[in-house]
């Protein structure tokens, strides 16, 4: 059984949100942050980088998002987070995850963790302050350009969405008036709506 271990408020909810929609058994297991807990060499020993999310497998353990959702997508073809046969579609739906992670998560991050690239307080206020423009310049491109709508990819649901759900949930603590966007706003409200999500949210807010 697939094992799934989780944070509140990161970016764990994506692959959460993946597993329940894919109809797999899993279990899910809740790292408190603010107990040090992804520290612990209990966890440390699953994931040695520390972070979440880390999805335990009876091949190994896989860590990273977008790999994550990949892998589900291609174990559960035909549950709503199959990844199409086709390479050049299933290319754009990891373009569009990869864009996620390596872009807009890092802009993301510079609000609470800047001081993984810098050490000068001022420089670290200087990136802080950056975090509201970044991000809101990030989600100008996504709605004008990336998401096709009604999901990421057009008509159909694909593992983009819930990443662009999980992403999309950080805007107004950012700082990022997110009425800007009624593409993406529209897209979050409908995620909203899905048992699966519904399901997910009430497992991590509780």
């Amino acid at each position: 059984m697939l094992k799934l271990y989780f944070t509140p408020a990161t970016c764990s909810l994506a692959s959460h949100i993946a597993l329940e929609e894919s109809g797999a058994r899993y279990e899910a297991q809740s790292i408190d942050f603010s107990k040090q807990e992804q520290r612990s060499p209990e966890f440390l020993r699953v994931n040695p980088k520390g972070r979440v999310p880390a999805l335990v497998t009876d091949r190994g353990v896989l860590t990273e998002t977008p790999a994550i959702l990949a892998y589900l997508g291609q174990c559960f073809p035909g549950s709503p987070i199959g990844v199409p046969a086709d390479p050049f579609a299933f290319a754009r739906i990891q373009s569009f995850n990869s864009y996620l992670c390596s872009t807009v998560h890092v802009a993301h991050a510079h609000k609470r963790r800047a001081s993984r690239w810098a050490d000068d307080p001022a420089a670290i206020e200087a990136m802080t302050q950056k975090v509201a423009s970044n991000m809101g310049d990030c989600f100008d491109l996504i709605e004008t350009s990336m998401s096709a709508g009604p999901w990421v990819m057009g008509e159909t649901y694909s593992i983009a969405d819930p990443y662009l759900f999980t992403v999309a949930g950080w805007l107004e603590g950012d700082g990022v008036d997110s009425a800007r966007f009624p593409k993406v706003l529209d897209h979050r409200r409908r995620m909203a709506e899905r048992p699966a999500v519904k399901k997910v949210l009430s497992v991590v807010n509780a």
